[in-house]
């Protein structure tokens, strides 16, 4: 099964993550690390309600990271662990954030 997490700025801006050969992250860990990026990086919740779902936060913690982390070789280990707790959390083979569009597709 194909596993992977595209992040998209732009057109030319898009960054893919093959997981197929990274060990899986499990579901529990996967959400405590995107709740320590969400809030070390001063997320803000999107919702007026102040509810914060899972693929909110996947799209925060990207925004926030900024472009750098995924482009940047220095920083790969990190966007490594980003695209591994975003497909776990999210329980997807298959993970598309759109930045441009602010959205999470499956």
């Amino acid at each position: 099964m194909r596993s992977q997490v595209i992040v998209k700025w732009a057109d030319p801006a898009v960054y893919r993550f093959d997981l197929e050969e990274v060990q899986p992250l499990p579901h529990d860990q996967a959400r405590a690390w995107l709740d320590e990026q969400f809030t070390a990086l001063q997320c803000e919740p999107i919702r007026l309600t102040g509810k914060v779902l899972t693929a909110d936060k996947v799209l925060c913690v990207a925004q926030a990271a900024g472009e750098e982390r995924f482009r940047d070789a220095a920083h790969k280990d990190w966007a490594v662990a980003y695209a591994r707790a975003a497909s776990a959390a999210l329980a997807k083979p298959v993970v598309t954030v759109d930045l441009l569009t602010q959205s999470v597709g499956y």
